[in-house]
């Protein structure tokens, strides 16, 4: 996140011009926040997030050119230490799921209201994640059935979060992990924040419980 001297900088991208306009422009209005950007579809979200790097993306699901899902998909992986809020109307489980897979660290419903939408910025940009009750419950009970092969015991992680998983089961500290893996401490920091969104887990205890029933960190 930035530091607190520093403001939150936010890029909103949705299709629609009046909820995208509007949205931009309350959340402008917010001491501490600053709109860096919108976009109208999802490229364009996408070349916005690499070109700002932004603490966080407000990004909606339907939108032409390149969808909400693939457009987070290719921020989290190009810009790591970019968070995702998604905010749409559909509250499907395959849109849901679709979104956690992609690497958003919120969900909302465009129904939320300026407190809610803040709360989940402020802090997907702290490093944590946000997703409604009924929501986190569906999240873990899916990811709890999902069968798990020996060779991947946590597909729903990428390749990078499952490395950085395994180190922090190995007892290593954000910073070792960042000199391990060449990475800036606020990437790290994230990278573990995900993965505990992933895992539905409240602490890096029980990933490394976790962690470590599959073989990782030995």
């Amino acid at each position: 996140m930035s530091e607190p001297d520093e403001p939150l900088r936010v890029v909103v991208a949705d299709d629609h011009p009046v909820y995208r306009d509007g949205l931009a422009l309350l959340l402008g209005s917010v001491p501490g926040v600053v709109v860096v950007g919108t976009a109208a579809d999802g490229r364009a979200a996408v070349d916005l997030a690499r070109e700002e790097q932004p603490d966080v993306v407000v990004m909606d699901v339907q939108m032409p050119v390149l969808d909400g899902i693939d457009a987070t998909r290719r921020i989290t992986t190009e810009s790591p230490s970019v968070g995702v809020v998604v905010l749409t109307m559909s509250e499907d489980d395959g849109t849901v799921f679709a979104a956690v897979r992609a690497g958003a660290r919120g969900y909302l419903l465009k129904g939320a209201d300026q407190e809610e939408v803040l709360r989940a910025i402020t802090t997907v940009a702290s490093g944590g994640a946000v997703f409604g009750a009924a929501l986190a419950r569906r999240i873990a009970d899916f990811f709890a059935a999902a069968p798990r092969g020996p060779e991947e015991a946590f597909p729903q992680l990428t390749a990078r979060e499952r490395e950085v998983l395994a180190l922090v089961a190995a007892g290593r500290s954000n910073a070792q992990i960042a000199a391990a893996l060449y990475l800036s401490p606020k990437t790290v920091r994230n990278n573990v924040s995900n993965v505990l969104a992933k895992l539905q887990v409240t602490d890096r205890a029980q990933a490394i419980v976790r962690a470590r029933e599959a073989g990782l960190g030995r």
